[in-house]
């Protein structure tokens, strides 16, 4: 089969279209015939070595969006066929005996991720156990299906698990032009809350409004903290969903109602901000990291997804031969919702 795949950390020039044997399922797994992955911004940090997660080797397929057609099942497989659309969660918890990805649960260790520490979507053929692949309906396009994994669990997981965000509350999410806040700002109007979003130009404002949002904001030329009070009348927001890092991260902790919570999810900016702890302290603040999802929340939120009436943003479709010039384009940030490859 053909993937995309690289031996050594660098530029996109280490990427290379190759042919590699297609995967061979355990008596738990299933071969996946792939019909569309995603770019993310992890794939593009660990290509470059800046960082990478507990279990990742070299060579390395990426693609944590995986969805597609069994192609193969293996011989203990019994909940799904040959020929079924399916979707894949990707986080490798609770992968029982006889899959080949089982041992590699370790939640807040080694937790083994599809496109990330395995193979992933990168390729036109993608292993995975039984357990972790759900129907995709007759109605819904790969499109829609494909941006729901690792977007779509991420900002569900931050927002309710992590953040408990209330319907009557408000919140602040940044960079609404990433794949994760568009998932965020949709979840948050599902759930009845009022949304404040930041991005960085006037077309990416006007699309956050497009997908919801009741407020937004260009972050590279406003004043946000003075903002936030304007629009909530001077109170604050009691939630900031941040994964833009140390950029916003003053403007966000400023922005804060008493009592209020942050939750990152995300560095893309840096690892290292300053805190002020008067301000923490004195107003009660939460700073909350939102780890990895649980298992049994994938299918809730997926059966959410599939009967609600959210927008599934791609902001463009490449060849997976032409994934060089795909993370190049996440790299610009020359994009809004997901870039998709397609085998």
């Amino acid at each position: 089969m053909k993937a995309l795949i690289y031996n050594e950390h660098g530029d996109s020039g280490v990427l290379g279209y190759a042919d590699v044997e297609v995967p061979k399922p355990g008596s738990r797994d299933v071969v996946i015939k792939v019909a569309a992955t995603t770019v993310n911004h992890l794939d593009l940090t660990q290509r470059q070595g800046h960082f990478t997660l507990p279990g990742y080797t070299l060579p390395h397929i990426a693609g944590m969006d995986v969805v597609g057609v069994i192609e193969e099942v293996g011989a203990d497989v019994n909940s799904v066929s040959v020929g079924d659309r399916v979707v894949v969660d990707p986080s490798m918890s609770e992968v029982p005996e006889g899959s080949r990805l089982a041992g590699r649960g370790d939640l807040y260790g080694e937790l083994g991720v599809i496109g990330a520490t395995e193979d992933g979507g990168y390729a036109e053929f993608c292993l995975a156990p039984e357990t972790h692949v759900y129907a995709v309906p007759e109605t819904m396009s790969w499109h829609e299906a494909v941006v729901f994994p690792t977007a779509w669990m991420t900002a569900h997981h931050a927002l309710v698990n992590v953040a408990a965000l209330k319907s009557s509350e408000t919140v602040m999410i940044h960079a609404a032009g990433s794949g994760v806040s568009m998932a965020g700002i949709q979840w948050a109007k599902h759930f009845g809350a009022t949304v404040l979003a930041t991005a960085g130009s006037a077309e990416k404002c006007e699309r956050a409004l497009a997908l919801g949002a009741d407020h937004v904001c260009n972050n590279r030329e406003t004043d946000i903290t003075a903002w936030s009070r304007e629009v909530t009348a001077g109170k604050g927001v009691e939630v900031v969903f941040d994964h833009v890092g140390e950029a916003l991260w003053d403007a966000s902790m400023f922005s804060l109602a008493p009592r209020g919570r942050l939750v990152t999810c995300g560095n893309t900016t840096g690892n290292f901000p300053t805190i002020n702890l008067g301000f923490l302290f004195h107003m009660g603040l939460r700073v909350l990291g939102s780890d990895p999802y649980r298992y049994e929340e994938f299918a809730p939120a997926w059966a959410a997804y599939c009967e609600g009436s959210f927008q599934a943003m791609v902001d463009s479709v490449f060849p997976l031969s032409a994934g060089r010039e795909a993370q190049e384009k996440v790299a610009r940030a020359e994009f809004f919702g997901k870039v998709v490859l397609e085998p």
